[in-house]
Protein backbone atom coordinates (compact mmCIF):
# COMPACT_ATOMS: atom_id res chain seq x y z
CA UNK A 1 0.00 0.00 0.00
CA UNK A 2 1.08 3.60 -0.93
CA UNK A 3 0.99 6.98 0.18
CA UNK A 4 0.06 9.33 -2.71
CA UNK A 5 -0.18 12.89 -2.72
CA UNK A 6 -2.09 15.02 -4.95
CA UNK A 7 -0.63 18.78 -4.91
CA UNK A 8 -3.11 21.07 -6.93
CA UNK A 9 -3.18 24.91 -7.52
CA UNK A 10 -6.83 25.09 -8.07
CA UNK A 11 -9.97 23.31 -7.10
CA UNK A 12 -10.80 20.97 -10.33
CA UNK A 13 -7.02 20.22 -10.81
CA UNK A 14 -7.05 17.74 -9.35
CA UNK A 15 -9.67 15.99 -11.67
CA UNK A 16 -8.41 17.11 -15.02
CA UNK A 17 -4.95 16.30 -14.83
CA UNK A 18 -5.30 12.69 -13.36
CA UNK A 19 -8.64 11.70 -11.80
CA UNK A 20 -9.18 8.47 -13.52
CA UNK A 21 -5.25 7.43 -12.69
CA UNK A 22 -6.44 8.21 -8.66
CA UNK A 23 -9.33 6.13 -8.97
CA UNK A 24 -7.29 3.09 -10.40
CA UNK A 25 -4.51 3.33 -7.80
CA UNK A 26 -7.22 3.68 -4.70
CA UNK A 27 -8.64 0.61 -6.60
CA UNK A 28 -5.62 -1.44 -6.42
CA UNK A 29 -5.53 -0.24 -2.58
CA UNK A 30 -3.30 2.58 -2.42
CA UNK A 31 -4.23 5.42 0.01
CA UNK A 32 -4.43 8.80 -1.99
CA UNK A 33 -4.56 12.48 -0.61
CA UNK A 34 -5.56 16.25 -2.30
CA UNK A 35 -3.77 19.46 -1.37
CA UNK A 36 -5.37 21.84 -3.13
CA UNK A 37 -3.25 25.31 -2.49
CA UNK A 38 -5.83 28.24 -3.70
CA UNK A 39 -9.53 28.57 -3.93
CA UNK A 40 -9.67 29.03 -7.53
CA UNK A 41 -12.16 32.31 -7.59
CA UNK A 42 -10.91 35.57 -6.09
CA UNK A 43 -9.05 36.31 -9.58
CA UNK A 44 -12.47 36.50 -11.15
CA UNK A 45 -13.48 39.88 -12.60
CA UNK A 46 -16.97 38.71 -13.01
CA UNK A 47 -17.76 37.62 -9.32
CA UNK A 48 -18.98 40.63 -7.15
CA UNK A 49 -16.93 41.14 -4.34
CA UNK A 50 -19.88 40.23 -1.86
CA UNK A 51 -20.61 36.78 -3.84
CA UNK A 52 -16.54 35.69 -3.16
CA UNK A 53 -16.78 34.04 0.32
CA UNK A 54 -20.02 32.46 -1.08
CA UNK A 55 -18.33 31.04 -4.42
CA UNK A 56 -15.39 30.29 -2.35
CA UNK A 57 -17.57 27.96 -0.50
CA UNK A 58 -19.49 26.71 -3.75
CA UNK A 59 -16.43 25.39 -5.24
CA UNK A 60 -15.15 23.76 -2.04
CA UNK A 61 -18.04 21.70 -1.84
CA UNK A 62 -17.76 20.98 -5.52
CA UNK A 63 -14.59 19.88 -4.83
CA UNK A 64 -15.50 17.53 -1.67
CA UNK A 65 -18.54 15.92 -4.00
CA UNK A 66 -15.81 15.09 -6.76
CA UNK A 67 -13.38 14.02 -3.96
CA UNK A 68 -15.89 11.14 -2.77
CA UNK A 69 -16.48 10.10 -6.10
CA UNK A 70 -12.59 9.23 -6.72
CA UNK A 71 -12.23 7.83 -3.50
CA UNK A 72 -9.71 10.39 -2.13
CA UNK A 73 -9.34 9.51 2.15
CA UNK A 74 -9.26 12.99 2.30
CA UNK A 75 -8.68 16.80 0.65
CA UNK A 76 -6.92 19.91 2.07
CA UNK A 77 -7.68 23.30 1.24
CA UNK A 78 -5.53 26.17 1.52
CA UNK A 79 -5.98 29.79 0.81
CA UNK A 80 -3.19 31.23 -1.73
CA UNK A 81 -4.47 34.09 -4.23
CA UNK A 82 -6.12 32.72 -7.25
CA UNK A 83 -3.80 33.15 -9.84
CA UNK A 84 -1.49 35.69 -7.90
CA UNK A 85 1.76 32.95 -6.63
CA UNK A 86 3.77 35.01 -8.15
CA UNK A 87 3.20 37.33 -5.57
CA UNK A 88 3.96 35.21 -2.82
CA UNK A 89 7.00 34.49 -1.42
CA UNK A 90 7.96 30.78 -2.44
CA UNK A 91 9.14 30.03 1.12
CA UNK A 92 5.08 30.33 2.12
CA UNK A 93 3.76 27.92 -0.51
CA UNK A 94 6.61 25.33 0.41
CA UNK A 95 5.99 25.43 4.12
CA UNK A 96 2.24 24.46 3.82
CA UNK A 97 3.50 21.75 1.29
CA UNK A 98 6.07 20.20 4.08
CA UNK A 99 3.31 20.23 6.82
CA UNK A 100 0.74 18.04 4.93
CA UNK A 101 4.00 15.71 3.27
CA UNK A 102 5.10 15.98 6.98
CA UNK A 103 1.60 14.90 8.63
CA UNK A 104 0.58 12.32 5.30
CA UNK A 105 4.27 11.13 4.58
CA UNK A 106 3.24 10.26 1.02
CA UNK A 107 5.81 7.94 -1.07
CA UNK A 108 4.17 9.33 -4.42
CA UNK A 109 2.99 12.93 -5.00
CA UNK A 110 1.68 14.00 -8.61
CA UNK A 111 1.15 18.05 -9.21
CA UNK A 112 1.54 20.53 -12.33
CA UNK A 113 4.34 20.64 -14.73
CA UNK A 114 7.07 23.00 -14.79
CA UNK A 115 6.15 24.62 -18.60
CA UNK A 116 1.82 25.12 -17.49
CA UNK A 117 1.16 28.50 -18.86
CA UNK A 118 -0.42 29.21 -15.71
CA UNK A 119 1.85 31.17 -13.01
CA UNK A 120 -0.06 29.33 -9.72
CA UNK A 121 1.13 25.66 -11.56
CA UNK A 122 4.51 27.01 -12.37
CA UNK A 123 4.83 28.02 -8.84
CA UNK A 124 3.42 25.05 -7.59
CA UNK A 125 5.72 22.77 -9.21
CA UNK A 126 9.00 24.88 -7.96
CA UNK A 127 7.62 24.74 -4.18
CA UNK A 128 6.72 21.00 -4.32
CA UNK A 129 10.33 20.23 -6.00
CA UNK A 130 11.65 21.87 -2.91
CA UNK A 131 9.69 20.84 -0.17
CA UNK A 132 10.27 16.92 -1.42
CA UNK A 133 14.34 17.35 -1.62
CA UNK A 134 15.76 13.89 -1.00
CA UNK A 135 18.02 14.01 1.81
CA UNK A 136 17.41 12.26 5.37
CA UNK A 137 14.62 10.47 6.10
CA UNK A 138 12.56 11.63 3.29
CA UNK A 139 9.09 9.47 2.43
CA UNK A 140 8.43 10.71 -1.02
CA UNK A 141 10.23 8.14 -3.97
CA UNK A 142 8.26 9.38 -7.03
CA UNK A 143 7.46 12.63 -8.20
CA UNK A 144 5.18 13.12 -11.42
CA UNK A 145 3.76 15.76 -13.17
CA UNK A 146 0.29 15.89 -15.08
CA UNK A 147 -1.18 17.99 -17.60
CA UNK A 148 -3.83 19.81 -16.92
CA UNK A 149 -6.42 21.24 -19.51
CA UNK A 150 -6.23 24.85 -20.63
CA UNK A 151 -2.85 25.66 -18.87
CA UNK A 152 -0.52 23.03 -20.52
CA UNK A 153 -1.33 22.63 -23.96
CA UNK A 154 -1.87 26.72 -24.01
CA UNK A 155 1.79 26.82 -23.22
CA UNK A 156 2.93 26.51 -27.18
CA UNK A 157 6.13 26.18 -25.80
CA UNK A 158 9.59 26.72 -27.45
CA UNK A 159 12.10 24.95 -24.72
CA UNK A 160 9.61 23.76 -22.05
CA UNK A 161 6.65 21.29 -23.07
CA UNK A 162 4.81 18.57 -21.23
CA UNK A 163 7.02 15.12 -22.23
CA UNK A 164 5.20 12.52 -21.00
CA UNK A 165 6.70 9.05 -20.47
CA UNK A 166 4.18 7.38 -18.08
CA UNK A 167 0.83 6.07 -19.43
CA UNK A 168 -1.45 4.59 -17.30
CA UNK A 169 -4.77 2.74 -18.37
CA UNK A 170 -7.73 4.22 -17.75
CA UNK A 171 -10.20 2.56 -19.64
CA UNK A 172 -11.86 1.15 -16.89
CA UNK A 173 -11.61 4.29 -14.61
CA UNK A 174 -12.44 6.88 -17.07
CA UNK A 175 -16.59 7.48 -16.12
CA UNK A 176 -15.26 8.26 -12.60
CA UNK A 177 -13.17 11.08 -13.85
CA UNK A 178 -16.04 12.43 -15.95
CA UNK A 179 -18.36 11.84 -12.86
CA UNK A 180 -16.00 13.78 -10.52
CA UNK A 181 -15.60 16.82 -13.35
CA UNK A 182 -19.30 17.07 -13.53
CA UNK A 183 -19.48 17.98 -9.74
CA UNK A 184 -17.43 21.02 -11.07
CA UNK A 185 -20.47 22.74 -12.03
CA UNK A 186 -18.60 26.21 -11.99
CA UNK A 187 -15.28 25.02 -14.19
CA UNK A 188 -16.96 22.79 -16.81
CA UNK A 189 -16.88 24.45 -20.25
CA UNK A 190 -18.51 23.04 -23.40
CA UNK A 191 -16.56 21.77 -26.08
CA UNK A 192 -14.23 23.18 -27.74
CA UNK A 193 -13.26 24.29 -24.34
CA UNK A 194 -9.75 22.36 -23.08
CA UNK A 195 -12.42 22.15 -19.44
CA UNK A 196 -15.20 19.93 -22.12
CA UNK A 197 -16.09 16.61 -21.18
CA UNK A 198 -15.97 16.03 -25.07
CA UNK A 199 -11.98 16.91 -24.44
CA UNK A 200 -11.18 15.08 -21.67
CA UNK A 201 -12.45 12.12 -23.79
CA UNK A 202 -10.28 13.00 -26.52
CA UNK A 203 -7.04 13.94 -24.54
CA UNK A 204 -7.56 9.97 -22.98
CA UNK A 205 -7.66 8.46 -26.49
CA UNK A 206 -5.04 10.63 -27.87
CA UNK A 207 -2.41 9.34 -25.38
CA UNK A 208 -3.94 5.83 -25.74
CA UNK A 209 -3.13 5.41 -29.27
CA UNK A 210 0.27 6.62 -28.32
CA UNK A 211 1.15 3.59 -26.34
CA UNK A 212 -1.21 1.43 -28.30
CA UNK A 213 -4.67 1.60 -25.40
CA UNK A 214 -7.97 3.25 -25.78
CA UNK A 215 -7.67 5.40 -22.69
CA UNK A 216 -5.00 6.66 -21.22
CA UNK A 217 -3.99 9.27 -18.91
CA UNK A 218 -0.40 10.56 -19.64
CA UNK A 219 2.71 11.79 -16.63
CA UNK A 220 6.23 13.05 -16.96
CA UNK A 221 8.67 11.55 -14.55
CA UNK A 222 10.50 13.46 -12.24
CA UNK A 223 11.97 11.24 -9.93
CA UNK A 224 12.00 7.76 -8.62
CA UNK A 225 14.06 6.49 -6.19
CA UNK A 226 13.95 2.29 -5.69
CA UNK A 227 16.10 1.21 -2.79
Amino acid sequence: MEKILVIAAHPDDEILGLGATVKKLINEGNKAYALILSCGVTSRSNIPEYEIKKEIEKLKKQSIAASKIIGFKEIFFCDFPDNRFDRVPLLEIIKIIEKYINKIKPSIVFTHHYSDVNIDHKKTFQAVITATRPFGEYSVKEIYCFETYSSTEWNFPYTYYFKPNVFIDIEKTFRYKVEAMKCYTSEIREYPHPRSIENLKIGAKRWGATVGCNLVEAFELIRKVKR
